[in-house]
């Protein structure tokens, strides 16, 4: 069975980071796992992240502009050459670690006929994994219009300002009715410590559930602070919904 994690909120808090310890925490608790991480975010920050400048996406598909690996097998139904176009654009990044990325997304009322077709295709490839780790644009709607899929944890990730903290109220709003129904927390980034009562006050005010703060010092995503951030989403993961 599937687990899903999608990680949503401002560009700039911190997604693509805690993506990424999520998935190397995921890959160290459950040894031979498989992941797939899924950009969906419009910057393509977390291929950067991985090294990869692609140029292959999903919208790149139904828009007829990617450009295959291979030349196109013949007598293909419509849903079959989906499914080998969705093969053809996944990145291998580490050893049972897959990425796809989706750039731009197309509403659900296009009347297009590829765009339920890859809605459908993209169903089909999250039940191969065990964990699905999406990195999205803003809200889960956005997610919601690339694949229509439960969410089994929804992480807003945020900065520590009051600001940053009523923006992720919005945020858990308008992405609530595509959550599963209670598992929304939210990471705290940037947090200095003689902060911390004053950010769980806010928080408790705003009706966030804080699932764990990251100091301030641990921001640089340099190696030493990436192991440490691990650390502390590790000391956390119990209270996610997630396979412990």
């Amino acid at each position: 069975m599937t687990s899903t994690i999608a990680l949503i909120g401002k560009s700039g808090s911190g997604k693509t980071t805690l993506a990424r310890v999520l998935g190397d925490l995921i890959k160290t608790k459950f040894s031979g796992s498989s992941i797939l991480f899924v950009d969906n975010d419009l910057s393509l920050e977390l291929s950067d992240s991985f090294g990869v400048k692609t140029r292959n996406t999903i919208y790149g598909i139904k828009s007829g502009k990617h450009e295959y690996k291979t030349g196109i097998p013949e007598g293909m139904t419509k849903q079959e050459f989906i499914e080998w176009a969705l093969e053809d654009i996944i990145i291998s990044v580490d050893e049972n670690v897959d990425l796809i990325a989706s750039w731009f997304v197309t509403p659900k009322d296009c009347i297009c006929p590829s765009t339920k077709l890859i809605r459908d295709s993209l169903v089909k490839l999250v039940e191969r994994y065990d964990f699905v780790i999406f990195d999205c644009e803003y809200d889960l709607k956005y997610l919601n219009l690339l694949i229509d899929y439960p969410i089994d944890e929804t992480i807003i990730v945020s900065n520590c300002s009051k600001q940053s903290l009523s923006l992720a109220s919005k945020i858990a709003e308008s992405s609530r009715k595509y959550a599963t129904e209670g598992q929304m927390g939210v990471i705290v980034n940037k947090v200095e410590k003689n902060k911390l009562k004053e950010i769980n006050d806010i928080a408790k005010s705003l009706e966030l559930d804080i699932i764990a703060c990251i100091e301030k010092c641990f921001d640089d995503c340099k190696e030493t602070d990436f192991n440490k951030i691990k650390e502390i989403i590790e000391a956390s993961y119990s209270r996610m919904n997630l396979p412990q």
